[in-house]
């Protein structure tokens, strides 16, 4: 009887075995993303300047889970937004284009017949061809009219606002701006209307719980979050959960708030299970909005603000982490760009480019560690319709003279009021070592001539493709902008 029973044993046993190595090899029976398969999760913070996370110098408040994801991961100290305005600057994050390349130009309002191209393709409709789901929950402000609405651009969810929720009846210039009803929309349709600062003060939260929820129902399969959160643009509005929690005011409560909406989709990562194949970028679409004072964040030390094409502008907190291939703890200081998000993505998650031009480099190798990379070798600095209003290469930037915004010499305003600025300030031209100079002030142009000769030759370059205003020249390269009844 020993004998009888011990043969089938034996074959039992080596079947459990080789089951075991089999479920072993393949990661057991659930089924798991492919390498070229990572989650995308895209913060898009509106106005936040590059002093506005602790991580950056700010202080009266800590932002405590942005600074464990740029120890977790990567800060970049020189990072820029393409440009300094806020449709213009959504427009080339999504689709790797110099925004006036693509026909988009400073903010659009609430019923205006412009919006992104459907022609375009954005991240959102790379990675839905890719198998992704894609949601967007935040401000869109590429277009208000429903042909140009996130589902018609690659999004399968959507829940926020259509533009800056400033645009409303509350405008604190409504002498000069008539606005209609701000209604959140959910889908293509719009629910319930933001009447108040109230109302407004739970955009964050309702926000934050879309996009939780939205991580819960796609974790069985890739997919791409996009978080454009409405604030700290103007007027701030924190949850009763927050309001007086910070030593500086309202604009405190606010960033501790939008920390915490970080720190609640970095724990839903992890509570799932996708915290070690998701990809989290942090960023923002320009400076801060300065004449709001006590309201608006901070440059950081840099020139100007939201608006100019100065540092201030332009150079934005930026984050990145994926543990176990974007090493952590790490720093550096080279030159790049919100163009450089859709190429970066796109190859990280084995998806193509559009099949236009684009103007983004990817950055992967950088990304992963090659410290000897230089991806992004100069950019331009463009501003109102389609001037070129400086071009940096390095750490070097030439300003030309132009009009433009300039916060400087006007008292900044208190309590959600803004102070005056001046839209046609004349600025000279300029040569800046940002290295030495981060703040633009000493015009260097005398001593370094043949720095100024090679930037005037890329800024031809710019203008032979994409125009410029400023000289009255058309360029050969844009693309028309979408437009209602076209």
């Amino acid at each position: 009887m020993t004998w009888i029973y011990r043969k089938p044993f034996l074959k039992i046993t080596f079947f459990i075995v080789l089951i075991a190595g089999v479920w072993s090899a393949l990661g057991g029976w659930v089924a798991r993303p492919a390498a070229t398969t990572p989650n995308v999760v895209l913060f898009f913070i509106d106005d936040l300047g590059y002093g506005d996370l602790s991580c950056n110098g700010a202080s009266g408040y800590t932002t405590p889970n942005l600074d464990q994801m740029a120890t977790e991961g990567i800060r970049f100290t020189s990072f820029l937004a393409a440009q300094a305005v806020c449709s213009a600057s959504r427009a080339a994050l999504l689709t790797g284009c110099y925004p006036n390349r693509v026909g988009m130009f400073g903010a659009l309002g609430p019923n205006s017949p412009i919006g992104l191209n459907p022609d375009e393709e954005t991240i959102a409709e790379l990675l839905k061809e890719k198998g992704y789901a894609t949601g967007i929950f935040g401000k869109w402000h590429l277009g208000s009219q429903a042909k140009f609405l996130p589902q018609q651009q690659g999004f399968d969810d959507y829940y926020g606002v259509p533009y800056s929720h400033d645009m409303w009846p509350l405008h604190p210039n409504q002498a000069q701006a008539h606005y209609p009803p701000l209604y959140l929309i959910e889908g293509s349709a719009p629910t319930q209307e933001v009447k108040t600062l109230e109302d407004a003060s739970q955009l964050t939260s309702s926000i934050t719980e879309r996009a939780v929820g939205f991580i819960r129902k796609h974790k069985k399969e890739p997919f791409f979050l996009y978080v454009p959160h409405p604030l700290p643009h103007v007027p701030l509005a924190a949850s009763r959960r927050f309001r007086g929690k910070s030593a500086i005011g309202l604009l405190g409560d606010v960033m501790m708030e939008l920390d915490w909406s970080v720190g609640q989709i970095m724990q839903e990562l992890k509570q799932q299970g996708l915290d070690k194949n998701t990809i989290v970028i942090f960023t923002s679409d320009n400076g801060p909005w300065l004449n709001y004072g006590d309201h608006a964040g901070s440059a950081g030390g840099f020139r100007e603000g939201k608006g100019t094409s100065f540092e201030g502008g332009h150079r934005v907190p930026c984050l990145i982490r994926w543990p176990g291939v974007v090493p952590a703890g790490r720093v550096c200081n080279k030159l790049l760009t919100t163009l450089e998000i859709l190429p970066t993505v796109a190859k990280l998650c084995g998806t193509r480019l559009p099949k236009k031009s684009i103007d983004g480099v990817d950055m992967v190798a950088l990304l992963k560690g090659d410290e000897t990379v230089t991806p992004r070798d100069h950019f331009f600095y463009y501003y109102r319709k389609n001037s070129l209003e400086a071009v940096r290469k390095g750490d070097w930037k030439l300003v030309f003279a132009h009009p433009g915004r300039t916060y400087e010499g006007f008292l900044p305003g208190k309590g959600g009021q803004p102070g005056p600025s001046t839209e046609e300030h004349e600025f000279p031209t300029a040569l800046y070592d940002l290295r030495r100079d981060p703040g633009e002030r000493y015009d260097v142009r005398e001593q370094n001539p043949k720095i100024v000769a090679v930037l005037e030759k890329l800024a031809e370059e710019a203008r032979a493709d994409l125009g410029d205003d400023l000289q009255k020249r058309a360029g050969k390269n844009g693309r028309p902008a979408g437009r209602v009844g076209n």
